[in-house]
């Protein structure tokens, strides 16, 4: 979708702007202004076009081979819309004048109060990546759709979590003898007579 409404504005503006001549849309706030762009995004750089085609088909590639880990929803759009910025301004470099890898990209969107640079749609969808792209990475969501656990909650979870995996720590009932069962231990072993009168009172009783 990207680089489907990329390539439609510039195919609109080179065939009815007039080439190097402003025509305001809200009034100087935001502009038309058609003009052939060598260089990177927003007009940098204009001298070095086989590079930045270069590293415009090594961001495609990267991205597709990363496509396969995404699981997330926010990621695949940040992606996604990377990379269509990326093939957007990637076609002008491969297939317009002067020659292949030497295309002039196609600007025409001026914002004086903003910026003094003039971009389009494909670099716009660029910078939007990048602010989401920041926005995800500061939430610490991952590409699966996993969230990134911070150092500072990490900390609290271990110290509200019980020790031993839940296990209270006691001593075991076998062991936990009181001085009272000792004393009282002897003196039922040495009065076995009374025992067996308890025990012969219980049967009669029964």
């Amino acid at each position: 979708m990207v680089v489907a409404f990329d390539q439609v504005a510039k195919a609109l503006v080179v065939a009815n702007l007039p080439y190097g001549t402003p025509v305001e849309v809200v009034g100087g706030a935001l502009q038309f202004l058609y003009v052939r762009n060598p260089g990177a995004a927003f007009s940098f750089a204009v001298n070095m076009t086989w590079v930045f085609s270069v590293i415009s088909a090594a961001v495609v590639v990267a991205i597709i081979v990363y496509s396969r880990r995404i699981r997330s929803m926010w990621w695949a759009i940040v992606l996604g819309m990377l990379l269509g910025g990326a093939l957007g301004n990637l076609i002008d470099r491969l297939f317009r004048e002067p020659g292949f890898g030497r295309g002039h990209v196609v600007d025409f969107i001026s914002t004086p109060w903003m910026m003094p640079a003039i971009y389009n749609v494909a670099d716009s969808f660029i910078c939007i990546s990048m602010v989401v792209f920041v926005v995800l990475v500061i939430l610490g969501v991952n590409l699966d759709g996993s969230r990134t656990v911070s150092a500072k909650r990490a900390a609290q979870a271990d110290t509200t979590e019980p020790l031993d995996g839940g296990v209270a720590f006691s001593a075991p009932a076998a062991d936990a003898v009181s001085p009272a069962a000792d004393v009282a231990e002897p003196e039922r072993a040495s009065r076995p007579d009374q025992r067996d009168r308890r025990d012969a009172l219980g049967h009669d009783a029964t």
